[in-house]
């Protein structure tokens, strides 16, 4: 998991972008389309076509990395390209990151006793 420090915010791109593009190329879409800082701290988060790779990208202050994460099985839950940029917390990034919806994050079991 990205360590995300507090007051970071995480933006979601709509839609999805050529994933052959690297950090200089997703920081200028971020400048251009979005109109925000790629070196700011916060992270900017593209989907692929097909759903089942997201790159991210962030300046932590050192330096520009790239995370990129492939999903084996299933899809990315993502917004609509009519949604635009949406913001979601850190706690919702981790469900992404594990293909979990994060709109409507779950229990899958609870506890019906204890001991």
């Amino acid at each position: 998991m990205i360590p995300v420090p507090t007051g970071v915010r995480v933006w979601l791109t709509a839609g999805h972008v050529d994933m052959r593009k690297g950090y200089p190329g997703l920081s200028l879409m971020v400048q251009e389309t979005l109109k925000r800082d790629p070196s700011s701290g916060h992270l900017f988060v593209f989907r692929g076509r097909r759903g089942d790779l997201i790159k991210v990208i962030w300046h932590d202050g050192q330096g520009a990395c790239l995370f990129v994460k492939r999903l084996e099985r299933g899809r990315f839950i993502w917004p609509s390209p009519a949604d635009g940029t949406v913001t979601i917390s850190p706690a919702q990034l981790g469900y992404l990151l594990e293909g979990i919806d994060w709109r409507h994050p779950q229990r899958t079991w609870r506890p019906s006793a204890v001991g």
